[in-house]
């Protein structure tokens, strides 16, 4: 799909305010609102819109430890990747899950309530899958920049 500037336009409104109206969204890119309407349906369509979702705050909600976690498997093969994979997915303290290069083979975004919950994370949950060999955990001191899902568009 070839994206033209009022795509874009509408992409990044919508990134910074998913909540707008079809009326405001149109009214703040100089659309009519059914022509926004049928860009934006057009864009979710076409995947480039994959959801709406409200940021939270982690920490008024009780979860005060985040931490980035590598961990390291001992054979790297499909069975061992889709075992793990599933395993993570099934894990409320890990928001995000990556198959990264370099010295570890996963990276994970952890949110926990406590040091107490993170350590038992790691050591009742994380330490007893099949597999791990090595776990390096850093736990967050201060975040500095966070957008969300936000892209650069």
């Amino acid at each position: 799909m070839r994206l033209d500037e009022t795509d874009l336009k509408i992409l990044r409104l919508l990134q910074g305010n998913g909540r707008l109206s079809n009326q405001e969204l149109a009214d703040l890119i100089a659309l009519s609102p059914s022509s926004c309407h049928r860009r934006v349906k057009i864009l979710e369509q076409e995947g480039l819109i994959e959801n709406y979702s409200a940021n939270l705050s982690a920490s008024k909600l009780g979860f005060a430890i985040e931490a980035f976690v590598e961990v390291n498997i001992a054979q790297l093969n499909e069975s061992e990747h889709q075992y793990l994979s599933k395993a993570l997915a099934n894990m409320d303290e890990v928001l995000h899950a990556y198959i990264v290069t370099g010295q570890a083979n996963y990276m994970l975004h952890i949110r926990t309530r406590n040091f107490e919950t993170f350590s038992n994370f790691v050591v009742h949950k994380l330490n007893t899958l099949r597999g791990v060999t090595k776990i390096h955990s850093q736990i967050v001191l201060s975040c500095i920049k966070a957008k969300g899902q936000h892209l650069p568009v």
